[in-house]
């Protein structure tokens, strides 16, 4: 008795397919995912850098540290010190990861001056932190599959960055 085999490699492929897909596209939102917070997070860094190098923010005049803190702010959300306007290139300027508040850049990044006194010396120090940023699900929405709430997957990313005043 001779079996045939027409048609079974398609059955199997039938059933590994969905896994695979599955699988691909997982990993595909886990890298976004990663790509998101790595943008967040050096962004933060180079908000640090540049007011912790900002004369104006440690100056006596509030003004002058609340547009310095506003710069730092802004350089985190958009990639410029001023968030309005068009780029260089004449093209609106946009947030540098979609869901930041460009309007308020103060709603979406924290800057917290401090001193620390180390032995017996006092040292300043600058904290840049992004706040009130959820990331947002992209083609791949496990929450939504299996009826749980979005904040059990996808949670608020928080990155920070602590940098010594450099003034």
């Amino acid at each position: 008795m001779v079996r045939r085999a027409d048609g079974s490699s398609t059955v199997e492929l039938a059933i590994v397919f969905p896994i695979l897909l599955l699988l691909f596209i997982a990993s595909a939102e886990l890298g976004r995912l990663f790509y998101t917070y790595t943008t967040l997070a050096k962004a933060t860094k180079v908000g640090a850098r540049y007011i912790s190098t900002s004369r104006d923010a440690i100056s006596g005049d509030a003004a002058k540290v609340a547009a310095a803190t506003l710069q730092a702010q802004s350089l985190v959300v958009c990639g410029y010190t001023n968030c309005s306007g068009n780029q260089p290139d004449g093209t609106p300027k946009v947030p540098i990861v979609a869901g930041l508040d460009m309007n308020n850049p103060a709603a979406n990044v924290a800057v917290t001056l401090f001193t620390q006194i180390e032995g017996t010396v006092t040292v300043r120090y600058v904290k840049v932190q992004i706040q009130g940023y959820s990331y947002s699900p992209g083609a791949f929405n496990l929450a939504s599959r299996i009826g749980a709430a979005n904040s059990t997957f996808y949670f608020a990313l928080t990155p920070s960055i602590t940098m010594r005043y450099m003034r």
